[in-house]
């Protein structure tokens, strides 16, 4: 977006953007940009926070009246308020080998419940399957096997993509289920160190890292960068 600023303003359109890694606003030097210290997927701060994200909003927007340029780049001040951690949140139950995922995934299933209740939404639904079915065709990928696509007209490695990005928000949506609100850090702790289902991703991306050309170009998607030395 940082590059797309330069051929917006040649048409004499003004812009601004919303930088969340500022070393990559500074190579691409847009016409204004305002850095902001949240996490990645988080441009405007935490969600169902609509105060906080109008106060970010409203000082991008500022910049556009604003004097300065041609190339500006601006520092929100503040940080994101979800990230204080949550003393009272406990995370669920987790038997750590990867080959307890299965049991983990039926574990976790009444929370996930719970939780689609009390959120009234689910982010889960990108493979189209429910959580028993895109479960089991993980578990296939875990045993060693390549089980064909579960979805119509979607590759076996697509619908593994999908599958794999739904089982993330399964088991999070899971995690946040009742009244405390964890920060995003106690959540990706929780899933990446200590979950069997996070334990099963790095293991499938490890696998698939090690096939053709396309299957490494699927795995790369399943661990976020942060969290592979983790």
């Amino acid at each position: 977006m940082s590059a797309l600023g330069h051929y917006l303003e040649e048409e004499g359109i003004a812009s601004v953007a919303i930088a969340l890694i500022r070393p990559q606003a500074e190579n691409t030097r847009p016409p204004r940009a305002l850095w902001v210290p949240f996490e990645l997927g988080r441009p405007i701060g935490p969600p169902s926070d609509a105060a906080f994200q109008k106060r970010v909003i409203l000082t991008a927007l500022g910049m556009l009246v604003e004097g300065g340029g041609p190339v500006r780049i601006a520092d929100f001040p503040d940080d994101d308020p979800r990230e204080a951690a949550d003393p009272s949140w406990r995370p669920p139950a987790s038997p750590a080998p990867a080959s307890a995922f299965e049991d983990e995934m039926r574990a976790l299933a009444p929370l996930y419940a719970r939780s689609c209740t009390e959120r009234a939404r689910s982010t889960v639904g990108l493979s189209g399957l429910p959580p028993a079915e895109f479960g089991a065709y993980i578990a296939a990928w875990l045993r060693g096997e390549d089980p064909a696509s579960p979805v119509a007209d979607m590759s076996a490695l697509l619908a593994l993509r999908f599958a794999i990005d739904d089982l993330k928000a399964y088991a999070l949506e899971a995690a946040i289920a009742g009244h405390a609100r964890p920060s995003s850090k106690q959540l990706g702790d929780w899933l990446w160190n200590e979950s069997a289902t996070g334990a099963a991703i790095r293991a499938l991306r490890e696998r698939l890292i090690a096939g053709d050309e396309r299957q490494q170009a699927v795995a790369a998607f399943f661990v976020p960068a942060i969290r592979l030395s983790g």
